[in-house]
């Protein structure tokens, strides 16, 4: 028996040491995962020196240490499979091979992720996962992957959560703990089972890189920013430690004005979404290099409790967001999705509530005076009162975001 047969056979052992219940692997993503994506820069055209630049780049810029810990590769990896259907990547764009990559990624302190699909064919017409999901997953074991973000094309009468549990079946049986990322669309209502199958599960169309603007094709659809927030809205009952709801990947630094970049990166922060960079991070801007390693921000994402944001209130065009921390602390963000500069006075009495829907958290303002830090200036800026005025007065201008920690 040669070499692959050995290890299909293997294969085939571990898959019938689990059963069709088996869970993911767990403690993955206690917090949501941050790292980076080829797909919205380069699309199709990544190659191995554009990964191991992105590499020295995430070490250089300081983004790895600010949390930054994934480099993930998107469609267009791929080569063809061998004799024995395992597949193999692209010798052309990466002449050393996948696992002399995740040896360099490692090396850095990173972790390596790949792309496929659940179906026939991934979207760029790569070959699929479809039947080969215990050999994918063998393979990417192998060669010391990390995180797998696995798509939704080319799935005609698949039932989609059977599809994902195999291949969460599939990486516990390969052995090496890898982060599972849905990317299913929201099409099949991903937030209401795959709790125990992935680490966190897109809930609509991908994003493109627009604050307000729908996208709209033949035969499909991209998000803007707004539409990501407005859609996630709806389900923050269903995120938590181990599971969280994707908006998609950040768009910030690819061409956006920057106060709608700080305010894409405050919303993902404020719920709780995955943190991962889409731009082209060794030619980015100080203005954002600025907003991604807001380590402010970033800890209110990052935040140990795992609660995604509350949209309390929208009031005179503004969206009031809260979003419960650790220590009896809260982060408040101020959006201003409208076209002209908002002002408003923040009367603190106006938000005393319990978040009875996830955390049991009451902000308790009438009981309570918070210190408060600007995240965005990082300055203090005194105390909320526990008098029913008007205890501040803020502008906030178009497309933009003022945030908040009230340190109890």
């Amino acid at each position: 028996m040669n070499n692959g047969l050995k290890l299909l056979a293997v294969s085939f052992l571990c898959a019938f040491s689990f059963t069709a219940s088996a869970q993911k692997w767990e403690h993955l993503a206690d917090t949501p995962q941050m790292g980076w994506n080829s797909w919205n820069k380069f699309q199709g055209n990544i190659d191995e020196e554009i990964i191991k630049t992105i590499a020295d780049a995430m070490v250089s810029t300081g983004l790895r240490d600010a949390g930054y810990v994934y480099i993930n590769m998107d469609d267009c990896w791929h080569g063809e499979r061998d004799e024995n259907g395992f597949i193999q990547a692209n010798s052309k764009r990466f002449p050393h091979g996948i696992k002399w990559l995740a040896d360099y990624v490692h090396s850095k302190g990173l972790k390596l992720g790949i792309y496929s699909d659940c179906g026939t064919k991934t979207c760029a017409g790569m070959p699929g996962s479809l039947g080969h999901e215990y050999q994918d997953a063998l393979q990417y074991a192998r060669w010391g992957i990390d995180y797998l973000k696995e798509d939704w094309c080319n799935t005609i009468n698949i039932n989609a959560k059977g599809a994902y549990q195999l291949m969460s079946d599939a990486l516990r049986a390969a052995g090496r703990p890898i982060l599972h990322s849905m990317c299913e669309w929201g099409d099949n209502m991903p937030w209401r089972w795959a709790r125990n199958i992935g680490h966190s599960w897109r809930i609509g169309p991908d994003i493109w890189c627009s604050f307000d603007s729908l996208r709209v094709f033949p035969t499909y659809t991209q998000y803007s920013v707004m539409n990501c927030i407005a859609k996630n809205d709806t389900l923050r009952q269903y995120a938590g430690k181990g599971h969280w709801n994707d908006p998609d990947m950040l768009e910030v630094g690819n061409g956006m004005k920057n106060s709608e970049d700080r305010a894409h990166f405050a919303m993902w922060c404020m719920m709780a979404s995955p943190l991962i960079i889409g731009n082209d991070i060794r030619s980015m801007s100080n203005e954002t290099k600025a907003i991604l390693m807001n380590k402010e921000m970033i800890a209110v994402n990052q935040d140990k409790m795992g609660i995604q944001g509350y949209h309390h209130s929208d009031v005179n065009g503004l969206q009031i967001w809260f979003k419960p921390l650790e220590n009896g602390d809260w982060a408040i963000t101020i959006l201003n999705p409208t076209q002209k500069s908002l002002t408003y006075g923040i009367n603190w009495q106006n938000f005393n509530f319990k978040d009875t829907q996830v955390s049991d958290k009451s902000t308790d303002f009438d009981k309570i005076e918070y210190h408060v830090r600007n995240l965005w200036l990082h300055k203090s800026e005194g105390k909320t009162s526990k008098e029913n005025r008007v205890e501040r007065t803020i502008t906030v201008p178009s497309h933009d975001v003022i945030s908040y920690r009230l340190i109890k």
